[in-house]
Order: structure tokens, then C-alpha cells, then sequence
């Protein structure tokens, strides 16, 4: 088994998260799990990988779709990367552990 185990979420940057989200359940029928200010967590039935809605200024020259990949050990996981020169952030901790 590789280092990271599943795709934990895939993310998507939105201007507007109230009319996006409604859009995803209205149209594509999905349900919300989790909504606070700043994230709203749809729920795509049968799959186990939601659709996570960030608020934020999409940009032609930022990438503001991306995976968030999960792996159990997360140590190992950002030396790996690093030792193979991916550019990764610091270990941070809010709420859960992450880079």
C-alpha cells in the first residue's frame, strides 16, 4: 500500500457557497453533512468521498479545485514528500493534523 490511503474530500472553491451548495443538492440532488461559514460538506450517496465547497475568490491562475488525500501516518507521509522535493507546508493542527 502507497502512502496515502483514500481521497478523504475533493475541494472546490466557490465565490458564492450558499448558491453553489443549493445548485449541488437542487440539481445534482446531494445532501449536506456539515455547513459552517466558511465550508459546506456534501454528501455524494454511495461513493464515501463528499464534495467540499470552500468560500473564495476563484482564479484563472490558481488551482481551486483539489483533492485532500487521507493517510494514517501523516509523519511518514510528509517525509516521504519532502524527500522526494514536493513542496508541502508545515505540520499544523487545528482540530485535526494536517499539511
Amino acid at each position: 500500500m502507497g502512502i496515502v490511503e483514500r481521497i478523504d474530500t475533493v475541494c472546490l472553491k466557490v465565490s458564492n457557497i450558499e448558491r453553489a451548495s443549493l445548485w449541488y443538492e437542487e440539481i445534482l440532488g446531494l445532501k449536506v453533512s456539515f455547513k459552517d461559514e466558511h465550508y459546506v460538506i456534501l454528501s455524494v450517496e454511495g461513493t464515501g468521498v463528499p464534495l467540499t465547497l470552500e468560500r473564495g475568490v476563484p482564479s484563472p491562475n490558481e488551482n481551486t479545485t483539489y483533492p485532500i488525500f487521507f493517510s494514517a501516518n501523516l509523519t511518514e507521509t510528509f517525509r516521504v514528500l519532502q524527500e522526494n522535493k514536493v513542496e508541502v507546508s508545515e505540520i499544523q493542527i487545528d482540530g485535526v493534523k494536517n499539511f
